[in-house]
């Protein structure tokens, strides 16, 4: 008796029999190639016919192919996003550079595509590596260590930025686009550190090492054809090493109490000298202003002389004067003045007008007059020319 696939060869009991399941497999690959079955004892065909139960176990070989054809076309397709490239390799080999938007390749194994973002900025660390914390960090010292060109030792962190300008050079002349970048900064910052002094490199002269190195990096990537476009190069950390900072902060600050009495001697000359200036500039307009007052008043002088001098050849006599009573009036004008009455009596009389006028208040001579000052300044008027009058006397009898 002949067994039907999936029959037990103890009617139902134990498990399937394995050569009768890898025959009725093969008998299923057979008829989906077109193979006629065959009676396994006889090697012919189990009849001329097929059975209506053979026709059943055929599968639907079309429809499957057209859909495994599908899903292996829609593996070709693959979205460029803005500020991207595509790559298409055909064998490995490049043959498309696609731009932004939904594309299709031909699929695996014939052609791949790489997608690269250009516009994205990347970033390394030379001499520190930064931690999960931002403030988090540990220092490299074999890449920080720098000799400088006065032949001292700084400690230099920095952060370099960097994107892609050319996708293909990205992509096919660079192994490891990170360590060419980095090997890239050390080699410029070590050149450029190399031909500085070290107060140069710490201190004023950071934003302009950091400006050079970008662009010796630059030019060392693109000697390369790396695709690789620097942005930025950011200096983090100048110091000295740790087993000389306790010295260095103590020169670093005798420095900086060189430049505060600088700084203040400076303040200090700012606020004098300009006063200084002014006093001379007044000194010397006085000066120049006396100088022409005295010139002026020499010549008017001489002028005055020479006018004289022709009027005194012309009438010496009444020259002489004149110049008589002007000389007597500026004399006579500074002193006391004394009248002497020799005329009416023998008596000298002794006459002050000079505190006389001094003891004349101004309520004397406004028209408001009170009486009993009056009488008080005639009393004392009166007992100062008996005074005077006294002392002429006693000088006459001296004279006798």
């Amino acid at each position: 008796m002949a067994k039907t696939p999936g029959q037990n060869n103890n009617q139902g009991e134990g498990p399937p029999d394995l050569d009768e399941l890898l025959s009725d497999l093969k008998k299923k690959i057979g008829r989906i190639f077109g193979k006629q079955e065959t009676d396994q004892k006889t090697s012919k065909p189990s009849g001329g016919n097929p059975t209506p139960n053979s026709t059943s176990d055929q599968l639907p070989i079309v429809p499957i192919l057209l859909i495994v054809v599908l899903i292996w076309v829609a593996t070709g397709f693959y979205i460029v996003d803005q500020g991207s490239r595509g790559v298409v390799l055909r064998f490995g080999k490049n043959t498309e550079v696609t731009m932004p938007g939904p594309r299709w390749h031909i699929p695996f194994p014939i052609e791949s595509a790489e997608v690269v973002n250009l516009e994205q900025v990347r970033t390394i660390e030379v001499g520190y590596r930064s931690a999960g914390d931002a403030d988090a960090r540990s220092k490299e010292v074999r890449e920080s260590l720098m000799l400088t060109d006065d032949e001292n030792i700084i400690d230099l962190q920095f952060a370099v930025q960097y994107n892609l300008k050319s996708v293909e050079d990205f992509l096919f002349n660079n192994r490891s686009a990170e360590s060419s970048v980095r090997g890239a900064a050390e080699t410029a910052i070590r050149e450029i550190v190399g031909k500085s002094k070290m107060d140069f490199a710490l201190y004023e002269g950071r934003e302009e090492i950091a400006v050079k190195a970008k662009k010796l990096m630059q030019e060392i990537l693109d000697r390369y054809n790396t695709g690789i476009n620097v942005t930025s190069v950011t200096m983090q950390n100048a110091q000295p090493p740790e087993q000389v900072q306790a010295s260095f902060d103590d020169a670093v600050k005798a420095k900086q109490d060189l430049e505060r009495q600088k700084n203040e001697g400076q303040a200090y000359a700012n606020d004098i000298i300009p006063k200084a200036k002014g006093t001379a500039s007044r000194l010397t307009a006085e000066a120049q202003g006396y100088r022409l007052k005295v010139e002026n008043e020499a010549k008017g002088n001489a002028s005055r002389f020479e006018q004289i001098l022709t009027q005194y050849n012309r009438a010496p006599e009444v020259m002489r004067d004149r110049l008589y009573i002007e000389a007597q009036e500026q004399i006579l004008s500074n002193v006391s003045k004394v009248f002497i009455d020799q005329k009416n009596s023998n008596n000298l009389l002794y006459l002050p007008l000079d505190k006389l006028i001094q003891q004349a208040t101004p309520e004397t001579l406004s028209p408001r007059v009170d009486v009993t000052p009056q009488v008080d300044m005639n009393q004392s008027s009166m007992q100062n020319l008996e005074r005077t009058r006294d002392v002429f006397k006693s000088r006459d009898r001296e004279t006798r």
